[in-house]
């Protein structure tokens, strides 16, 4: 038995290994993609950000440090940057008017107690 327990060690060492190395490609492969949705989605009109973030942190797991990784992080922290800047500003450029209280009356209306009466022509 010593001799048949001596052959099968190397053989399931090799199986682990291929094993590991299979893991391994399949982790980055879905890390590469994970990478590829993140770049995608920063790029659409409204991103969103915990998704693009999320799948960045995903790639760095996968120990995958390209060029990519950068300029997904560099996508995602300009975005953060342009939306921080452009918060609550509106497109015209106009400044808005306050907004009036509930119980003040419109601006073309005066409350009925202040109107004067008709002009009475005097003969």
């Amino acid at each position: 038995m010593p001799i048949e327990a001596a052959l099968i060690k190397p053989v399931v060492d090799a199986l682990l290994a291929l094993l590991q190395r299979g893991e391994k490609a399949t982790l980055k492969r879905n890390a590469d993609a994970a990478l590829r949705e993140a770049i995608r989605e920063l790029l659409l009109a409204n991103p969103d950000e915990n998704k693009a973030q999320a799948r960045i942190a995903i790639a760095k797991a996968a120990g995958i440090l390209s060029e990519d990784v950068l300029l997904a992080e560099d996508m995602l922290q300009k975005h953060r940057a342009t939306k921080a800047r452009t918060a609550g500003k509106s497109g015209s450029g106009r400044k808005r008017k306050p907004a009036a209280p509930a119980d003040a009356p419109s601006e073309g209306t005066r409350p009925a107690a202040r109107r004067k009466p008709p002009a009475t022509p005097s003969a």
